[in-house]
């Protein structure tokens, strides 16, 4: 008896002295930044670019944060760089960057430094070949096909040069894979653009590798980037079947409607948080797309997110006071604020000159001032340009002879005006009447054929 107890009383004294291993959740990230503007900082985003952290950065760019990862790709961005690196529990990076050197870092040491090594060759490799997207897309789709097939080759043979951990290996090796199968489902377009023909199309085998894709990897989709968009880009071309069926049905809502059959939970949510985000702020149902998609989460921390745009959308509904802009710079010389244009209706246009879609506007946009010159309605163009293209906003104005009232916003992204309104992309397009309240916080284009059909309702 006593043998037992005494065998007992061991165990219980290894058990009780054995020393409980610390379960790591965090990464360290540390360096230096180098050209760093006074008013730039460091922030990091996690893969489906949702912001996570500013790292503070000491007056000579040196910085040291602690964070809880999981183990994925991020971004670190300054204002005219960023840099992709991967991070896990327990990596330890000690990274040396330039601020305005686009895609690089000088040094990368540290634990698991190798991997942010072949993450950042990998996309210089990408870079290097896409630099020039017009000569890039506009390749015969033969060569085209032969170029991003020995990119995807030629990447593989430096990650297996690599002493990087296996099970990296193995999903990258997917993920360079589903980059090749992205690029070339994005061809089709691409060329068509670039070489303006819309005509333009592939044969039917081109993107046969698609056809047998799982598009429900769970560890795929959370991994790659490509992934990713491959799954997104199914579900789009399953809601334009829908409003081909149907033209009642908004692409908002029909793309919404497909991501309810999704069984994966992540996949489900992850896609309709991304998706609602931006396009919660363009709908022109608030109501019916913030219904739409509680129906679809069962994430309650995106679902918070997403209910705290859809209650900011409501003081922009039709009928409110629409938000104001104070005292911006009038090209033609002092300040207009908004209140300056009471008694008349304000059609405003919120671009800037750097936003390729928003100059294709610029034809439209004169030539409907031109037909309503002299009507009860203002015309405003306001540029959310950073201060440093104060001078480009000025020549592009002279250059294009743009009309009507142009406007410099005082913060560019950050002007209280535009994140009143939500405005997440450029062009954006307002509608206030002559009391100041909206009638349309996304209102048509100029070149669309139902602005002026919405001017004749209004009879201005």
């Amino acid at each position: 008896m006593k043998k037992i107890l005494l065998i007992a009383f061991v165990i219980l004294t290894i058990i009780a002295c054995k020393k409980e291993e610390t379960k790591v959740d965090y990464a360290v990230l540390q360096g230096t930044v180098k050209n760093l503007e006074d008013a730039d900082v460091l922030t990091i985003f996690n893969y489906n670019q949702s912001f996570i952290d500013t790292l503070i950065t000491d007056d000579k760019g040196a910085f040291n944060d602690t964070l809880t990862v999981s183990d994925n790709f991020y971004l670190l961005k300054t204002k005219n760089n960023f840099i992709r690196i991967y991070l896990q529990k327990g990596t330890v990076l000690n990274m040396n960057i330039d601020a305005n050197n686009q895609g690089e870092a000088t040094t990368v040491t540290g634990k698991d430094a190798e991997i942010t090594k072949y993450v950042i060759a990998k996309d210089k490799a990408f870079t290097n070949l896409t630099s020039n997207p017009q000569e890039f897309y506009s390749l015969d789709p033969t060569t085209y096909k032969n170029k991003v097939s020995q990119l995807k080759d030629d990447i593989t043979a430096i990650l297996d040069t690599t002493t990087i951990h296996s099970d990296f290996k193995e999903k990258e090796k997917r993920n360079l894979h589903y980059s090749y199968l992205n690029q070339l489902k994005i061809y089709e377009g691409a060329h068509g653009y670039f070489t303006k023909n819309k005509d333009f199309s592939v044969s039917e085998d081109y993107t046969k590798e698609l056809d047998s894709l799982d598009y429900t990897n769970e560890e795929d989709f959370v991994f790659s980037d490509s992934y990713r968009n491959l799954v997104r880009g199914y579900f789009m071309d399953k809601s334009e079947e829908i409003t081909k069926k149907d033209s009642t049905i908004s692409n908002d809502m029909a793309y919404l409607f497909t991501l309810r059959n999704i069984e994966n939970e992540t996949i489900k949510n992850d896609l309709a948080y991304n998706f609602a985000k931006y396009n919660i702020t363009y709908t022109n149902d608030v109501e019916s797309f913030y219904k739409a998609y509680q129906e679809i989460t069962t994430n309650a921390a995106y679902a918070k997110k997403i209910e705290a745009t859809y209650k900011k959308l409501k003081a922009i509904a039709p009928g409110e006071p629409s938000p104001k802009f104070v005292a911006y710079e009038n090209y033609a010389g002092g300040t207009t604020s908004l209140d300056d244009l009471k008694g008349k209706y304000v059609y405003i246009d919120v671009w800037a000159t750097w936003c390729g879609p928003c100059v294709a506007e610029i034809p439209s946009l004169k030539k409907v001032e031109k037909q309503y010159h002299g009507k009860n309605i203002e015309f405003v163009s306001i540029s959310i340009d950073e201060k440093k293209s104060y001078d480009k906003w000025k020549a592009m104005i002279k250059e294009k002879e743009l009309g009507g009232i142009q406007l410099f916003a005082d913060n560019a992204w950050q002007s209280n005006f535009i994140t009143d309104y939500q405005i997440m992309s450029i062009p954006r397009f307002i509608l206030i009447n002559p009391e100041g309240k909206i009638i349309n916080s996304n209102a048509p284009r100029p070149s669309n054929p139902e602005l002026i059909d919405l001017f004749k309702e209004l009879e201005i």
